[in-house]
C-alpha cells in the first residue's frame, strides 16, 4: 500500500473518531459522562462528578482535531500530514498518560478496553509523523 493511501486512511480513522467522541461529548454531554464508550463499559462517570463545561470543552476539542484532519483529506500534502501528526500525538500522548496512571478505580475490562482504545488513536497521531521514504535514484 502506497504511504499517501497510509496517511490519508489513518487520516480518516482519526476524522472518525474525533467526530463520534466529540458529536456525543459536545451535543450530548451527560449521556457521554454516563455511558462513554457504550458498549464497552462506562469510562467517564467513574473518574468524578459531572462537569457539562469540561465535557463539552472536550466534545469541542476533538471536533476541531476531526475537522483539521477532514481538512488534511481534502489538501493531501507532508506538511499537513505532520501537522496533524503532532496535533494528534501531543494530545493521544497526555491522554494516554493521564488514564494509565489512573486506572485503579475501574475494571480489569474497562481499563484494558480504555487503553487499547487511547494507544490506537496515540499510534493514529504517530503514523501521520512518519516521513515518507525517498525514493532511491540509481546514479549514473
Amino acid at each position: 500500500m502506497r504511504r499517501l493511501h497510509i496517511l490519508a486512511l489513518a487520516l480518516a480513522f482519526s476524522a472518525a473518531l474525533g467526530v463520534f467522541v466529540g458529536g456525543w461529548a459536545y451535543f450530548a454531554p451527560q449521556g457521554f459522562y454516563d455511558s462513554f464508550p457504550g458498549a464497552l463499559g462506562s469510562w467517564v462517570s467513574v473518574d468524578g462528578p459531572f462537569n457539562e463545561h469540561l465535557i463539552r470543552d472536550v466534545g469541542a476539542m476533538y471536533l476541531a482535531l476531526a475537522a483539521a484532519s477532514i481538512g488534511g483529506l481534502l489538501w493531501r500534502d507532508q506538511v499537513v500530514f505532520r501537522v496533524l501528526g503532532i496535533a494528534w500525538t501531543v494530545f493521544g500522548t497526555l491522554h494516554f498518560l493521564y488514564h494509565a496512571l489512573h486506572l485503579d478505580h475501574m475494571s480489569l475490562e474497562s481499563a484494558t478496553g480504555e487503553m487499547v482504545a487511547l494507544g490506537v488513536s496515540l499510534v493514529l497521531g504517530v503514523v501521520l509523523l512518519i516521513p515518507e521514504r525517498e525514493a532511491h535514484r540509481p546514479r549514473r
